[in-house]
């Protein structure tokens, strides 16, 4: 699933070494992934999973497939950006195109990298904000001053939910952040808003700064912040996996803040992931939360989803534990599920389809 994640901050933030340090986890090259072809400022990274090297093992799987996040590093955003300041437009029609954007905020102090904004990260995501919730503003007063059929009732809903999207972005409120009914959501998203996206934030901190985690995220009690090192980031992401662990050991973390952030993101987006394994090869494949058993075979195939007749499910716990699906079979540790069942994390599937 082509889900993208926007790298979004002011400039000399640290996105581009972020991003970077990103780009040292991206998948290599297959033929049959689907983001074979990959731009210069756009990078796709295994989401980080333990199991799929289990499974495989059991299978004796000749090829590994880990589910994936599609990053996009996006150009530095300047206060102005929505009157077309910097790169303005661009910035943000770049913006429009991802799916989540990662607010990635100054945190470090280096001299030698000249601030684009204040000292305050508080500050830094408030401009942020702003550029997107201006933008949105001239979206949407162009939509409330639309004529609208009294008779017309489509019209009349978007109408009012157009004002009363714009009389959250005049308090200055992030769109995603209020409570919405589900037919105002399905309103909202035919406006293709900026602060309407789902989000998540990064604070680019200091090398020294990984003993105070805790403080630095009780700093930021209205936001729920990931702090990385991005500096610190690039440079485990250039280290063979048995040298990443000493260098953890040694700052006292367990996991690194790539792998937080590739997880988070994952969860932003709504994804789950559900296994196939056989000896050809074991993979994680991605689908929205929610989907129904015809959908996730549709992401195998278009034809799996026409001609889906049934879906063999077991347990990831079970096919571990009992070594593979011919002893789970023989243990009764498999179900057959129809076209309603809904896909759960972590699965693994067998999906059965006519011709």
């Amino acid at each position: 699933m082509s889900l993208s994640v926007g790298i979004v901050g002011l400039p000399n933030a640290g996105k581009s070494t972020l991003f970077n340090a990103l780009l040292g986890r991206q998948i290599a090259k297959a033929e049959n992934y689907p983001f074979c072809t990959i731009d210069p400022n756009t990078g796709v990274v295994a989401v980080p999973d333990k199991n799929l090297a289990i499974l495989a093992k059991i299978e004796k799987s000749r090829q590994v497939v880990p589910a994936a996040v599609k990053f996009v590093d996006i150009a530095g955003l300047v206060a102005g950006a929505a009157k077309g300041e910097g790169l303005g437009n661009k910035f943000l029609a770049n913006i429009r195109e991802c799916d989540v954007i990662c607010y990635v905020l100054r945190g470090f102090n280096d001299p030698d990298v000249d601030r684009a904004g204040s000292i305050d990260p508080q500050n830094d995501l408030e401009v942020l904000k702003t550029e997107l919730i201006l933008k949105d503003l001239e979206t949407i007063e162009k939509i409330c001053h639309q004529k609208v059929q009294s008779d017309d009732k489509e019209a009349i809903l978007r109408s009012q939910v157009a004002k009363k999207v714009e009389n959250v972005l005049e308090q200055g409120q992030l769109i995603i952040n209020q409570n919405w009914a589900k037919n105002e959501i399905e309103v909202i998203n035919q406006f293709f808003l900026l602060s309407a996206k789902k989000y998540l934030i990064v604070l680019n901190i200091d090398e020294g700064d990984f003993n105070k985690l805790d403080r630095i995220k009780t700093d930021f009690t209205d936001w729920d912040i990931l702090p990385i090192c991005a500096k610190i980031e690039a440079e485990l992401a250039q280290l063979e996996k048995v040298e990443q662990k000493e260098y953890l050991d040694q700052l006292g973390v367990k996991k690194s803040g790539l792998e937080l952030l590739i997880r988070k993101a994952y969860k932003t987006l709504g994804l789950i992931s559900f296994y196939t394994a056989g000896e050809k090869e074991t993979r994680a494949w991605t689908v929205k939360k929610g989907a129904k058993a015809p959908q996730a075979a549709g992401v195998i195939h278009t034809d799996f989803e026409k001609n889906f007749i049934k879906a063999e499910i077991v347990s990831l716990g079970d096919l571990i534990k009992f070594s593979g699906w011919k002893i789970c079979r023989e243990k009764g540790k498999t179900r057959f599920e129809g076209r309603d069942y809904e896909i759960t994390n972590k699965e693994v599937v067998e999906f059965k389809v006519g011709v």
